[in-house]
C-alpha cells in the first residue's frame, strides 16, 4: 500500500513538472518565452511565431507571454535595457547572451511589438503622453547633462515646456511641477520676485531678489525663475481724499517722474483715478482727507509746498 502510494505521488509530481515544462512550447506571433540552458546557464528568448521542442538541458523560466505592446500617443520604461546596434540587439559572441545597459532607463514610443529580453524591467508600462493645454507649462529640470533639440542642458538645469503641446518624457530630465497662467483683471498688478537673475516678459533684466509689478491685463504665465508674491489691488481716488505716498528707493515712477529715497508725495484725483502701489512705494495714508475752508475759518499750515 505505501509503494502505491509512492508511485502515485511520483507521477502526480512528474505530471505537474510537465505541466510547468512542457516538452513542446508553441508561441503565437504575439508571444515571447525566455528560456535556460543549463549547460551555459545563459537565458534566450524565443520569438513568436514558433513551436520550440525543449531540450532535456533546457528549462522554460518565463511565458509564453504577450509581447508589450504601446499605442500611438503612448509611452513606457523600460529599465536595464539592452544594447542595440543598427536597430539590432546586441549579443556577447562568446555565451550568446544579450548586453543590458545596467542602471539605465529608456523610453519606448507606439510602434511593432517588442519582448522583454531576460534582465529588462518595464517599472512604467504603456501610459497615454502628456498633453499640456494652453497657458500652462510643466517645469523641468535636468538629471543629467543633455542636448535638448539643440540647447545644452547640465544637470540641475530647470526651464519650462509650453502648452498647448503634447510632452514626450526624457530619461534625461524630470517633470517637477505643472504651472499654470494666472489672469490679471484691468486696474490691477501681478507682484513677481526673481529667484536668480533673468529677463523678465518685457525684456528688463531683473536680479536674484528683486520685486517688480506685471501691470498689463490678461492672462500672464510665470516664468521658471519668477515668483509670484501677490496680487496688487489698486486704490481708488475720489475728490474728497488722497494718497499719501513715501518712496523706499530711487526709482521712476509710472508717471515717469523721478523719486529719490525718502521722498514723500500726494496722489490727488487730478492726477489718476486709481493707483497700483509699485514695488518701490510706501502707502503712508491711503486716504488722506481733505480739509474744507468754509468763508468764516481760516487754518495756518507748516512746511508749506510751493507749487
Amino acid at each position: 500500500f505505501n509503494l502505491k502510494l509512492a508511485s502515485l505521488a511520483c507521477q502526480t509530481t512528474t505530471a505537474m513538472a510537465d505541466a510547468s515544462h512542457p516538452a513542446i512550447i508553441r508561441l503565437n506571433p504575439t508571444q515571447y518565452a525566455h528560456i535556460l540552458d543549463n549547460n551555459t546557464n545563459v537565458t534566450r528568448v524565443l520569438i513568436g511565431p514558433l513551436t520550440h521542442a525543449r531540450q532535456d538541458h533546457e528549462t522554460k523560466v518565463f511565458g509564453p507571454a504577450d509581447m508589450i505592446l504601446v499605442p500611438p500617443r503612448h509611452y513606457c520604461v523600460v529599465k536595464n535595457p539592452v544594447v542595440k546596434k543598427d536597430g539590432k540587439v546586441v549579443v556577447n559572441s562568446n555565451n550568446q547572451q544579450v548586453e543590458l545597459q545596467y542602471g539605465e532607463e529608456e523610453i519606448r514610443l507606439e510602434g511593432p511589438p517588442f519582448p522583454l529580453y531576460p534582465g529588462e524591467q518595464m517599472p512604467v508600462g504603456p501610459s497615454p503622453l502628456r498633453i499640456v493645454p494652453p497657458q500652462s507649462a510643466l517645469r523641468l529640470i535636468a538629471l543629467r547633462d543633455h542636448d535638448d533639440n539643440g540647447v545644452k542642458r547640465v544637470a540641475g538645469d530647470e526651464w519650462q515646456f509650453r502648452g498647448p503641446a503634447t510632452y514626450t518624457p526624457r530619461v534625461e530630465a524630470k517633470v517637477v511641477d505643472t504651472i499654470t497662467a494666472q489672469v490679471v483683471q484691468p486696474g490691477r498688478a501681478l507682484r513677481l520676485q526673481a529667484k536668480q537673475e533673468l529677463s523678465d516678459a518685457s525684456g528688463a533684466v531683473r536680479k536674484a531678489g528683486e520685486e517688480w509689478l506685471h501691470r498689463k491685463a490678461g492672462a500672464y504665465l510665470p516664468g521658471v525663475f519668477e515668483v509670484v508674491v501677490e496680487t496688487v489691488e489698486p486704490l481708488t481716488l475720489t475728490d474728497k481724499k488722497a494718497i499719501h505716498i513715501r518712496a523706499l528707493r530711487t526709482f521712476t515712477d509710472e508717471f515717469e517722474k523721478q523719486r529719490r529715497a525718502g521722498e514723500e508725495w500726494l496722489l490727488t484725483i487730478d492726477d489718476c483715478e486709481t493707483h497700483i502701489p509699485d514695488v518701490h512705494e510706501e502707502i503712508v495714508n491711503p486716504a488722506l482727507p481733505l480739509i474744507v475752508l468754509t468763508r468764516k475759518q481760516y487754518c495756518v499750515v507748516l512746511n508749506a509746498w510751493d507749487e
